[in-house]
């Protein structure tokens, strides 16, 4: 029989995948391939926590072959020059692949279609993670768009999801002689930083199933206002399975469907509604791939950016003596996730009451959390600073001790994140400077005062916007 690679990317599963299937439906044996390449990724390839993540991944994704009776050909090195020996070595006639959206892959990905065509081999891409391609959806007059709601509105008169499809049961195996490279790549951080991850996460496709069974079963009943709370269980923790391709958008989908009632709908809509942000950032990333750098908006060019590494250190290290923002960055660390509401919080105080530029927390972010989408990052970041497409306006400033009071009032989170403020009273945590002497009594070795004053960082950062505005 004639063979077929399937590259295997960000589509770390079995079920779903259009590649496979177009290997099987073909009558080809499909020799399923990961290439590590990521010097090909531009300035964005993946950080460290995301490197972590995809080693356990490619390892469940190999026991899922392996059972099935195939096996993950795992190789470094350049992607074209990869695909052309794994041909050589078994005279394979076609190679499929999942789209991916970020710039210099989308390249990349071009580059390697259009030489292996060249050669005569069959070189097909599919969607393998979206609901709706990003060049699919157009204004009136044809343009992109940067609000999110008519984006919205139009996707949703488009709304015909795939049909979910279950993984082979079984596979031919690829060709005995070919060798393998360790599925460790270098993945792992030093020093087993992420040892504490795998306490809250189960990265592969059986962790991806079990995790949307739990939200189907408990967050999803409230999940409209419980996300918003960062001391519940109740946001779906799906991000990191959806980027890894662990599971597909259209699968999570057909399962709420399956829930579907009048009691639940609006439940089931909020959170659908959610996974049109999703699309939506990646409808900006293909139109404007220059926003993962730059400004969206261009006024913003002329800011008045602040320098401060003393006060970037802090924030990193969940030291800023904000306690919601120090619990948000101490989950961060310790879990490689952050509450959503909290990632707001976080990047507003760095973004407005310290002034330092957006890029920067985008850096850390995708550094340290496991569910790092240049997409998701590039948007959330530009909209929390004001500076991107549908983005909420420079002076709107969070005041995070309103916020954590509103959206945490047993100040519970703050306790779990920063339990040295545990002894103090629930209402001293929100502020713990204004009860000095709880403070010194209960958390001697914790900020005496915040990093910034609250009020006078608003100001700075309104009278830094009035001079860009001119």
């Amino acid at each position: 029989m004639s063979h077929a690679i399937v590259w295997f990317r960000r589509d770390l599963r079995l079920d779903d995948h259009a590649a496979l299937g177009a290997a099987i439906d073909a009558g080809h044996v499909p020799i399923p391939v990961y290439i590590h390449a990521p010097e090909e990724e531009g300035d964005w390839a993946a950080g460290a926590a995301s490197r972590a993540w995809l080693h356990r991944a490619l390892l469940a994704l190999q026991v899922e072959l392996r059972t099935r009776g195939s096996d993950l050909l795992v190789r470094r090195g350049g992607s074209l020059e990869t695909l052309e020996r794994i041909i050589a070595e078994t005279g394979a006639v076609a190679v499929y692949w999942h789209r991916r959206y970020e710039p210099a892959v989308q390249m990349r990905d071009a580059t390697v279609k259009r030489a292996l065509r060249e050669q005569g081999v069959t070189a097909e891409s599919f969607n393998g993670a979206l609901l709706f391609e990003p060049w699919n959806l157009a204004t009136g007059q044809g343009a992109p768009y940067r609000v999110f709601t008519p984006f919205w509105r139009n996707a949703l008169t488009r709304w015909s999801p795939p049909t979910p499809l279950a993984p082979p049961q079984r596979l031919p195996a690829p060709p005995p002689t070919l060798s393998s490279d360790q599925i460790e790549l270098g993945l792992r951080p030093a020093r087993g930083w992420d040892a504490g991850f795998w306490e809250h996460w189960r990265p592969g496709p059986a962790g991806a199933d079990e995790a949307l069974e739990v939200f189907v079963e408990g967050a999803l009943s409230n999940y409209p206002q419980g996300r918003d709370r960062p001391d519940r269980s109740g946001t779906s923790l799906l991000s990191p399975h959806l980027h890894f391709g662990e599971l597909t958008p259209w699968r999570i989908c057909a399962e709420l469907e399956k829930h579907r009632c009048a009691a639940n709908a609006a439940q089931i809509d909020g959170y659908i509604r959610q996974l049109g942000w999703r699309e939506f950032a990646h409808h900006l990333l293909h139109h404007f791939p220059e926003s993962v750098d730059r400004n969206l908006n261009p006024r913003f060019d002329t800011f008045a950016w602040s320098t401060a590494p003393e006060a970037l250190e802090a924030w990193q290290r969940g030291r800023t003596g904000i306690p919601i923002v120090d619990a948000g960055m101490r989950e961060l660390w310790h879990t490689g996730w952050m509450h959503s509401r909290v990632r707001m919080l976080v990047a507003s105080l760095l973004c407005k009451h310290l002034r330092v530029h957006w890029r920067t927390g985008a850096r850390w972010f995708w550094d340290t959390l496991v569910d790092a989408d240049l997409a998701n990052n590039t948007l959330g970041w530009q909209w929390v600073a004001g500076t991107g497409a549908d983005a909420a306006p420079y002076f709107r400033i969070f005041n995070p001790v309103t916020q954590a009071q509103k959206f945490e009032p047993d100040a519970r989170y703050i306790a779990r994140w920063v339990p040295e403020l545990a002894g103090l009273a629930s209402q001293e945590r929100f502020a713990p400077w204004l009860y000095p002497q709880s403070l010194a009594r209960h958390a001697p070795d914790y900020p005496r005062v915040p990093i910034v004053d609250l009020a006078q960082g608003r100001e700075a950062a309104l009278s830094a916007y009035a001079r860009t505005r001119g």
